[in-house]
């Protein structure tokens, strides 16, 4: 089903063509000024130059050649050019109830047998999640949710840091604290314990203490490193010591992720990455664009053109160590080896550009993807306290985000019970839907790339720009469809007639543009794009909702307009609720 849009579009290109203009002029969009009409021409504008003629007499032309069309309910030029229409209540009707009938609401999903690899996440393993997770999480679940409805098969990755220093930390920290472990015995030869000699408790309070100790004693800092080494180079004892930490660590972040409502499709971690580290590095020498600069390996990235100048990237460090950019391009190649999808897309803080930046010219220069593979970075700004720093704890630290969670919860139960109608149970259970909802939205409705200030008090707010006031209107309509089937009514036997109001031929006009905040959420990857027309078609729904009297309607056909409207203003927003990753409950 064509976009509206391109519907219009249509009708005015075949005027533009016919009056022996250009096709390509009668390109419409929605009026910047609705006071004066519902979408805007300004081909006439475009095609002055080419043909010699002031805008307003093509505009004039193409307006005339268009009179009686029973599409539009006005139609007129005004200088100096600018075509202005208005659609006719049968048009919009039309559509919309057409949006009714169709799959995914007329949507053309686009990306059948495309396959797009998402990295987001970032935990670390053996560390509780923190705030500085949050954004990763809740824009790549977005995102991968909002490509999955353009039929792209998504494979979400969290890309586990589990390699590393801060295994040795651990490891070096338990032998200190339980020397008589089997894993620590290397003449032992029967089965490692299957069961973790530690709790998440205990892993998440040894690592702090480990890396502290690091910092103020070097030998016990050595001690780490070997320990690090040794569990590289494949020592048994540490090895299963590691997978312990590994499934122990896994278990809670599912946990705390589930909690988010998150889930990734894989759980691999930078280790998985390590067996093609070194043939990958030989052959970037072999091929040379690797070269030895100060006893390291590095590639150099700047090219022709660059506005600014980029330093070369390191592949081996001097001790003979990978990094970052090396564990991303050895995963890289495992990634291309069991899925090769089209396009790779990384959510990261945006101060991590030049990583990105480094990784993915040296996987094109190396050959690892192919040239025209699409490698896209989506760097994020941070989530502020009300000074515009940083959100930390009052102390200063890091907040976990479990902790985060629980506060906006407790925010939005408290409101909950100021206006008490439902018991206590059903509050706390309300409370952790519409609190998560509330996170969210106060997250996804900002561009991504810009810090945003976290405000409890406002967030929590069942008015305005949130979460809760998107809920409370999707709660609100599924209690006027419950009534009207209490009554007697069934929604399945009610179709969309004609607006009989502006405020009912408003909120028409809102769900109409449903296919091209999709597309144009798909093309950008930006959720902001749907929690802006959520918020929108919330405010036209409660315009109409207060201007309309819809189970107490006389008229039987009328009202089940209404329902009908109602009930699709009810799943278009559940649907786009669903892509932010946010659940509607039942009450509130």
């Amino acid at each position: 089903m064509d976009k509206i849009l391109v519907q219009i579009s249509n009708i005015l290109s075949e005027a533009f063509a016919e009056c022996g203009y250009d096709a390509v002029y009668g390109k419409t969009g929605i009026s910047n000024r609705p006071d004066l009409c519902q979408y805007q021409c300004n081909g006439a504008m475009a095609a002055a130059k080419k043909y010699g003629k002031a805008p307003f007499m093509i505009g004039d032309e193409v307006v005339e050649k268009l009179a009686g069309n029973a599409a539009f309910k006005s139609i007129e030029c005004v200088k100096p050019g600018f075509i202005n229409i208005v659609m006719s209540d049968e048009f919009i009707g039309n559509y919309v109830r057409r949006m009714a009938e169709e799959d995914k609401f007329g949507y053309d999903a686009t990306g059948k047998g495309v396959t797009v690899m998402l990295d987001y996440g970032g935990a670390n393993v053996a560390k509780p999640l923190h705030i500085g997770h949050l954004r990763s999480a809740v824009i790549g679940e977005s995102i991968k949710r909002i490509c999955a409805y353009n039929d792209y098969k998504t494979i979400g990755d969290v890309h586990l840091g589990d390699w590393g220093l801060q295994m040795g930390l651990i490891i070096t920290e338990l032998k200190e604290r339980k020397p008589e472990l089997v894993y620590f015995d290397e003449n032992f030869e029967g089965e490692y314990p299957g069961e973790a000699p530690f709790t998440i408790s205990e892993l998440e309070e040894i690592y702090p203490c480990a890396s502290g100790k690091s910092k103020q004693n070097e030998e016990f800092k050595k001690a780490a490193q070997q320990a690090t080494l040794e569990l590289q180079s494949g020592r048994k004892g540490y090895r299963a010591l590691w997978q312990h930490i590994i499934n122990v660590s896994v278990e809670d972040l599912k946990k705390n992720y589930g909690n988010l409502n998150v889930s990734f499709d894989l759980w691999k971690g930078e280790s998985d990455a390590q067996p093609y580290i070194a043939d990958m590095v030989d052959k970037m020498i072999e091929d040379g664009i690797a070269y030895e600069s100060q006893g390291a390996i590095v590639v150099d990235i700047a090219k022709e053109g660059d506005s600014k100048e980029l330093p070369p990237c390191i592949v081996r460090k001097s001790d003979g160590a990978a990094n970052y950019e090396t564990s991303d391009l050895a995963t890289l190649i495992e990634r291309e080896k069991l899925y090769a999808p089209a396009q790779y897309i990384y959510l990261a803080d945006k101060r991590q550009e030049l990583h990105y930046t480094q990784f993915f010219r040296v996987a094109k220069l190396a050959g690892i993807v192919k040239e025209d593979c699409d490698l896209k970075f989506i760097g994020f700004g941070t989530m502020n306290g009300k000074d515009g720093k940083p959100f930390k704890t009052r102390d200063g630290g890091v907040l976990r985000l479990e902790y985060l969670i629980k506060e906006i919860q407790d925010a939005v139960y408290n409101k909950i019970m100021e206006n008490r109608s439902v018991d206590e149970k059903e509050a706390q259970d309300t409370s952790k839907i519409v609190g998560l909802a509330a996170l969210k939205y106060g997250d996804l409705s900002n561009q991504a790339a810009k810090d945003y200030i976290f405000d409890i008090d406002r967030f929590a707010s069942f008015e305005g720009d949130t979460g809760p006031y998107i809920l409370y209107t999707i709660v609100r309509i599924k209690s006027i469809l419950k009534k009207y089937e209490e009554q007697g009514g069934s929604t399945s036997n009610c179709g969309i007639g004609n607006a009989k109001s502006e405020s009912q031929l408003s909120l028409m006009l809102e769900l109409s543009k449903f296919s091209d905040v999709i597309e144009t959420a798909v093309c950008e990857l930006a959720p902001h794009k749907i929690c802006k027309f959520i918020y929108e078609l919330s405010n036209a729904f409660n315009h109409f909702y207060h201007e309309t009297k819809i189970l107490s309607e006389e008229n039987e056909d009328t009202k089940k307009s209404y329902i009908a409207l109602i009930s699709l203003t009810k799943d278009i927003l559940v649907t786009c609720a669903d892509l932010l990753g946010i659940e509607a409950p039942e009450r509130m």
